[in-house]
């Protein structure tokens, strides 16, 4: 805990300081325009990746980055969704897995989670993305999945939880009148590097052809 404390006294004494004009501004509100759904993976920071301040991203985290289908059983993440949206309005709502997630290791041979109950019924949401990549290699339901597969893995259970994202009645009624954007990213530890889907595609694109527009515009500014 010491690391911890020390970073506490830190910001206090520093960081807080120095950006006291935005905190003070969100002291009684927020207005973020993303909804941000990643794992709970120690070693993702949405804010660091994405270079934004306190009060940019409203974020949501789990073993998985899952997302459950709609139903009538409330929830941790249906309210959180709920309230992002018809709340505060967020216009981009981001599913971010990333590279070695150990909830898709986990995924790839269920049967092998014993004494972890909670867990395999956790994980049972990604069972669309694994029943997908066993098609697509012709690997019989009882198998476990080898670990080769996992990179593919865990971009087709991005996929997946967008799917789900989408059978919420808040968020299929702000796609279908244009004011809301799903987008699909999976991080890669390693590199830094961010691979894309979403909108009329459901093929991964790296971060600078996928947001090309963007990216050109920021650029030149």
């Amino acid at each position: 805990m010491d690391h911890i404390v020390r970073g506490v006294i830190d910001f206090r004494k520093n960081v807080y300081p120095e950006h006291k004009d935005l905190f003070g501004s969100l002291a009684d509100s927020q207005n973020p325009d993303v909804l941000f759904f990643t794992c709970s993976d120690s070693r993702i920071d949405p804010n660091m990746v994405t270079g934004s301040n306190p009060g940019d991203l409203f974020i949501c985290r789990n073993a998985g980055n899952v997302i459950p289908p709609h139903s009538n059983e409330t929830g941790g993440m249906t309210a959180s969704i709920e309230y992002a949206v018809a709340v505060l309005h967020v216009r981009h709502i981001i599913v971010c897995g990333h590279t070695d997630c150990g909830a898709i290791k986990g995924a790839l041979d269920i049967p092998a989670l014993k004494g972890l109950p909670h867990v395999k019924e956790w994980l049972s949401h990604c069972r669309s993305a694994m029943e997908i990549v066993r098609e697509r290699h012709g690997i019989a339901g009882d198998e476990p999945l080898d670990t080769k597969y996992l990179n593919e893995a865990i971009e087709e259970n991005v996929q997946q939880q967008v799917q789900h994202l989408r059978t919420h009645p808040v968020v299929a009624a702000k796609l279908a009148t244009g004011k809301i954007e799903i987008h699909g990213w999976v991080y890669d530890i390693k590199s830094g590097n961010i691979r894309c889907c979403g909108r009329d595609s459901v093929q991964f694109k790296d971060f600078d052809e996928y947001y090309a527009d963007i990216v050109a515009r920021v650029t030149n500014d």
